[in-house]
């Protein structure tokens, strides 16, 4: 009998004033793919729309950081429709950059354009960094934004990401916050 590999490390569920933060499913692969290819989505990430496949390895690797680290990417569900809009949460890509970032939890959102400008990533990095304060301990979150994303920028200061360092990663500007630990 085949086991699927997400019965044995639970992803957390999290509630949100409008949100639920989830594990992904297979189902939200149709609009995880369409929100990943996207040009208005990935416009300041630097990197182009991701394929089909790009993005089912992506998802992938989302439930590879839960069973292998305890922690990962969540699925951002609209509580009042129940639609995917999004993914947010924290992972360690073993990127390698300058600034060095290795074994710190890296957040990170992404949100479907029709729902921009609701203050969701704002809600749901809120949420998501409640629980990983008592799961990450002494390490403080960074982020990883481009100087263009204003919107992330705003998302990231609102809640605690304060100091800034400029790094490259992949030969791209990046602004690597640190997060205060409140």
């Amino acid at each position: 009998m085949l086991t699927l590999a997400h019965d044995s490390f639970p992803i957390p569920t999290i509630e949100a004033e409008r949100l639920r933060l989830r594990g992904h499913r297979v189902e939200d692969f149709e609009a995880c793919a369409a929100m990943w290819a996207d040009p208005e989505t990935v416009r300041h990430l630097g990197i182009p729309t991701l394929t089909e496949e790009d993005t089912w390895a992506r998802l992938l690797r989302y439930a590879g950081h839960w069973a292998m680290l305890g922690f990962g990417y969540w699925a951002i569900e609209e509580k009042s429709s129940g639609r995917f809009v999004g993914d947010l949460g924290f992972a360690d890509y073993k990127r390698d950059m300058e600034p060095a970032i290795h074994g710190l939890p890296e957040m990170g959102w992404i949100l479907s354009p029709y729902v921009h400008g609701k203050g969701y990533a704002t809600e749901a990095a809120r949420a998501a960094l409640d629980w990983g304060k008592p799961r990450f301990g002494d390490k403080r979150a960074v982020c990883l934004i481009v100087p263009e994303n204003v919107a992330s920028i705003r998302v990231a200061e609102k809640y605690g990401f304060g100091e800034r360092r400029l790094g490259r990663y992949k030969g791209h500007e990046v602004v690597v916050f640190t997060h205060d630990g409140r």
